[in-house]
């Protein structure tokens, strides 16, 4: 589906934002969304910290979603389905922005009533390999007064994309500043960076 994958680009290259309302095909997002949902009840879920493994905050205070690492290892046919679309779309970026991606990595994030994520970048101080975020969504439904919006800051501008089922968005890792608002009931959604290593 290229004519999703350029929604992103020509997003990003006019206005350093990426959103396509319809990455994930409905299906697929829907058996993502229960694969979350099984995993959050099996308790396979950890509390994100922030940092990478050489410097770490467990404790912190800036954000309070549960995540799970998606491995190819674990053969689940729905995440390989997603990674499927995901290096379908680092192959189109690749080539037609000559961007050298050769590397992603990619988590669920749980949001439960009550949580938030604090405004930060995506690129570790420590580690430059993160080039592109891309978040895609997995929410039925969503509404304006269930909070959990994410804020892109640009400038003196703030940009509020609500987190619907199939939605992405696309920006570079280092660049802008971002937040996940409080949410009023549990968001989800699945979370990554594409790298250059």
């Amino acid at each position: 589906m290229p004519d999703k994958f350029e929604e992103l680009i020509n997003g990003f290259v006019d206005n350093e934002l990426g959103i396509s309302d319809h990455f994930l095909t409905a299906e697929l997002a829907g058996l993502l969304q229960k694969d979350l949902e099984q995993m959050n009840e099996e308790g396979r879920l950890s509390y994100a910290g922030i940092g990478n493994n050489i410097i770490k905050n467990a404790g912190q205070k800036m954000r309070g979603d549960k995540i799970h690492w998606i491995d190819k290892k674990d053969k689940n046919i729905n995440e390989l389905h997603f990674l499927d679309r995901v290096e379908d779309f680092i192959d189109h970026l690749n080539r037609t922005c000559y961007t050298g991606i050769n590397d992603y990595e990619f988590h669920f994030a749980l949001y439960e009533a009550g949580s938030f994520y604090k405004r930060h970048k995506d690129q570790f101080k420590n580690d430059a390999n993160r080039k592109f975020s891309l978040i895609s969504y997995l929410n039925d439904d969503w509404l304006d007064t269930d909070g959990g919006q994410l804020l892109i800051y640009k400038d003196e501008d703030v940009q509020t994309i609500s987190p619907n089922i199939g939605k992405a968005v696309f920006f570079k890792s280092n660049e802008l500043e971002h937040e996940v608002t409080l949410s009023g009931r549990s968001r989800m959604s699945i979370t990554g960076w594409l790298k250059r290593t």
